[in-house]
């Protein structure tokens, strides 16, 4: 069962004089988008060396900070069985979050230990990795992350017609500079679990809050919806979801793979662009 957690001030403050402005950036990371796997966190924080002292490095450094108490680890099940160590995902703990500073989601109470089932953990892994790798274009200057949030801080509120509040809560928002461009998206990972109605129930919610002029009031322009999928079947079915759209709204969605999201995320097309 979660249970709020209170952490007395003199451990966090020990806790904070032995952490590294990498382990602290670890942390961050892991506040940002809940869990991360070892190598995601190796790419992120352990960038110099062979890639096998890189992970010798990163399995390290996650074994101090699952003993320090401020991760927690989780041994992930692929295929049936155990992955063993490289098969550990991370996930931050209720003591990491007070060495942050940070609160609970929506600024609610800190928390223990969450868990979640595989679904999710495949999930969150799979937004985590668009996050890894738009980091990893940054450093190469690519492309420039402007910002990325992910749930709860990137969900959207808004009235409904029968003036009812309605909310729009994407995997993650999304701002990108290329050369003298900026471009913006809300970001869908779909690993094929929900329903085409329910795709289309989503669809037609973006639909609504670009209708009601919010984001554009707010933002200056209204960011692209990428749905994000795993195969070339998956994004067809969706394109036709999405087809089947009120025909002014369907030009705020693109469907693409997941392993092409930070091209996707750069391209050419102007809507979602603010120059």
């Amino acid at each position: 069962m979660v249970r709020p957690l209170s952490i007395p001030t003199a451990r966090v403050e020990r806790l904070r004089s032995r952490l590294s402005p990498r382990d602290f950036a670890v942390l961050a990371s892991l506040n940002r988008v809940r869990l991360l796997s070892l190598s995601q966190i190796r790419r992120l924080a352990v960038t110099d060396g062979s890639p096998r002292a890189r992970t010798r490095r990163a399995q390290l450094m996650m074994t101090r900070l699952t003993k320090l108490g401020v991760v927690v680890r989780f041994s992930r099940i692929i295929g049936g069985v155990r992955a063993g160590s490289s098969g550990y995902i991370y996930g931050l703990s209720g003591l990491g979050q007070a060495v942050l500073s940070t609160d609970g989601p929506l600024g609610g109470r800190r928390r223990r230990v969450w868990e979640s089932k595989p679904y999710f953990q495949d999930h969150m892994l799979a937004v985590a990795e668009l996050y890894v790798q738009l980091v990893e274009r940054h450093r190469e200057g690519t492309t420039e992350l402007l910002a990325y949030d992910a749930e709860p801080a990137n969900w959207r509120h808004f009235t409904g017609a029968g003036g009812e509040l309605v909310q729009i809560k994407p995997d993650a928002y999304v701002r990108i500079g290329r050369a003298t461009t900026e471009y913006s998206a809300f970001i869908e990972v779909d690993l094929s679990t929900e329903t085409l109605p329910t795709i289309q129930k989503k669809s037609q919610r973006y639909i609504d809050y670009w209708r009601s002029g919010m984001e554009q009031q707010w933002r200056g322009v209204f960011p692209k919806v990428l749905w994000l999928v795993e195969t070339e079947r998956r994004r067809e079915r969706i394109a036709g979801v999405i087809g089947r759209l009120a025909l002014d709204g369907q030009a705020l969605f693109d469907v693409g793979l997941l392993d092409d999201g930070p091209q996707l995320l750069s391209g050419t097309d102007q809507r979602g662009a603010a120059a």
